[in-house]
């Protein structure tokens, strides 16, 4: 028998509101792991109610990476992210610590685990074809795309003009196709990655009393004072669930009620949209949120991926 196995990375994903968080604590706690947050919401400073952010109590003395990271005024970039978050991830494993994934953020998990490469960008190259999708509309601009990288074409909807305008930089920026740089499932750790799965009846109820706690947190109140720390400025943060919805509500747009529910239907969209893009990863292993042995069912789905 040889000594103990090598630690591998562990990613708890799945939809807002399905209970990753707390299962991520868990798994930590039986591995000895730490949790890296995956949220790219959570990435910022104050942004605690709206994001579900584990409290310190409720961290259970698990330290978690990655959280408070950002002003509110910083525009997310998932190219930052895996700048912070890969050394983050080798430190642990050359430690011999199990580092726990945990967060809903699609890309941002790809991003940590897989062979994914962030091109850079040229401010001139960009004002130019800005320019050109204001003139010509994003259907043209498709059409070039299309001659140039089919692939690409192929995967970029022709409505999404920036989209297509940052896949015409990258080929222009690079020479290569901007398919090239798509996400792959290539991973550059062993890892597994476990979905929390709730019925879609039940996720939608769990999203609205969700919302209601938030509400009953103070919600309104913090987005008030981060409101006054520039949030309505922050091109990311403004737009996140919730915060949008409020700022709205703040300045005299909608009544709060018609704020909070909004809310619970961009939520519900949002994790509709979550589970289409994990369902597509061939690699998550899908338990049952209400599971009662979910820990033990999760730790034993990460054995025989990794054992």
């Amino acid at each position: 028998m040889g000594g103990p196995a090598r630690p591998r990375v562990l990613a708890v994903v799945g939809a807002t509101a399905a209970g990753k968080s707390d299962l991520a604590v868990e798994l930590a706690l039986r591995l000895g792991g730490e949790a890296l947050n995956t949220d790219s919401m959570q990435l910022y400073r104050g942004m605690d109610i709206g994001t579900a952010k584990l409290t310190l109590a409720e961290r259970r003395g698990v330290p978690h990476h990655l959280l408070d990271v950002w002003p509110v005024t910083e525009t997310a970039s998932v190219a930052a992210y895996q700048r912070l978050a890969r050394p983050l991830i080798d430190g642990l494993l050359a430690a011999g610590t199990a580092p726990v994934l945990v967060g809903g953020s699609g890309l941002y998990v790809r991003a940590a685990l897989d062979d994914l490469e962030f091109p850079g960008t040229d401010p001139e190259i960009r004002a130019r074809l800005e320019a050109e999708l204001a003139a010509r509309g994003p259907e043209e601009m498709h059409r070039r795309l299309k001659e140039l990288d089919p692939v690409a074409a192929e995967a970029v909807l022709a409505s999404n003009g920036r989209r297509v305008v940052r896949a015409l930089e990258v080929i222009e920026l690079t020479g290569r196709p901007f398919s090239a740089t798509m996400p792959s499932y290539d991973a550059v750790y062993d890892s597994v990655q476990i979905g929390v799965a709730v019925p879609r009846p039940e996720l939608d109820e769990r999203i609205a009393l969700r919302v209601d706690r938030m509400w009953a947190a103070g919600f309104v109140e913090e987005v008030r004072r981060l409101a006054g720390e520039g949030l309505a400025d922050g091109r990311t943060a403004s737009r996140a669930l919730g915060y949008a919805q409020v700022l709205r509500f703040l300045a005299g747009e909608w009544a709060e009620e018609q704020a909070r529910e909004e809310t619970v239907r961009a939520t519900r969209r949002f994790a509709r949209r979550q589970e289409s893009w994990f369902r597509r990863d061939p690699r998550v292993r899908w338990l049952p949120y209400d599971a009662p042995d979910l820990v033990d069912q999760a730790l034993a789905t990460a054995g025989r991926r990794l054992g």
